[in-house]
């Protein structure tokens, strides 16, 4: 079996996905292929999805900015894409395109990896910062994961009113989460704020001492956000993590088999910072 596997979304080219996946081949043993299908705009969308139809892909991963986009599409998703409202991963089963969402069970496990204590402790409060796929995702792999103190922030509330529908969970903006900052545990800032930029989405000026600040950005490693985060005395957690986790989900819903990425964090991190 010779596995063609893709990437789409717009921008990708200095994604990691190809060394991750391309690694995932190797340690499996398995003949394939990963590569990235930059799809510049939604007017294309169609046209480059039908490519993709017609080459009969055995599975393709979608990031930004086309995670709900890609949903009239498929031919169905599983009850996790259904919850979560967007997909990440697509696998070609039979002759059908069936929708995944991995984003939220890999954050989780990428959070539990770095800070074990979360693993037992269910209980602690936790914001999340914007309303876009990554934010659906992880809210609901944080739910699934018996975590019930959640609180999603957005510029409107609009998006995360819809987010949390049918859930206990507190809605409020930006403004009203950078004022109470020091009522969270966990703060998650999920939108693509800091990549390759000066910017962060909330100033943590007051950000209580010990807490665990992540961005899911992972180029540059170090955001505004998360160097601010380690200013304040918070407890830092980079987003390269999900990226792995997740991507060895969908990996093993492609391929049915578990992978192994013992040595890759530290392989991804030297990557990250340029020195491979």
């Amino acid at each position: 079996m010779h596995l063609t596997l893709k990437l789409i979304g717009y921008p990708i080219k200095h994604s990691l996905s190809p060394w991750i996946h391309h690694t995932f081949i190797e340690r499996s043993g398995i003949e394939g292929s990963y590569s990235l299908h930059e799809i510049p705009s939604e007017e294309v969308f169609e046209e480059e999805i039908n490519k993709l139809r017609e080459a009969k892909v055995n599975g393709f991963n979608i990031t930004v900015p086309y995670k709900q986009t890609i949903i009239p599409y498929l031919d169905r998703m599983d009850v996790t894409a259904e919850r979560v409202g967007a997909v990440n991963t697509v696998s070609l089963e039979g002759d059908k395109w069936v929708g995944y969402n991995t984003d939220g069970i890999g954050y989780v496990q990428a959070l539990r990896d770095k800070f074990p204590d979360m693993d037992r402790n269910i209980d602690v409060s936790i914001l999340i910062l914007g309303a876009g796929g990554a934010a659906r995702g992880i809210f609901h792999g944080l739910i699934q994961a018996g975590y019930n103190d959640l609180t999603l922030a957005n510029r409107t509330k609009t998006k995360c009113e819809d987010i949390v529908k049918g859930y206990q969970a507190s809605v409020i903006t930006l403004e009203e989460a950078e004022e109470n900052l020091a009522a969270y545990d966990v703060i998650i800032q999920t939108t693509s704020v800091g990549m390759n930029e000066a910017k962060q989405i909330v100033d943590l000026a007051n950000l209580r001492k010990d807490t665990i600040v992540s961005d899911i950005v992972y180029q540059p490693l170090d955001t505004p956000f998360l160097n601010q985060a380690k200013e304040k005395g918070g407890r830092t957690h980079y987003g390269h993590l999900m990226l792995l986790y997740q991507a060895q989900k969908a990996f093993e819903i492609w391929t049915g088999q578990p992978i192994d990425v013992t040595g890759m964090d530290e392989e991804m991190i030297a990557r990250i910072k340029g020195d491979k």
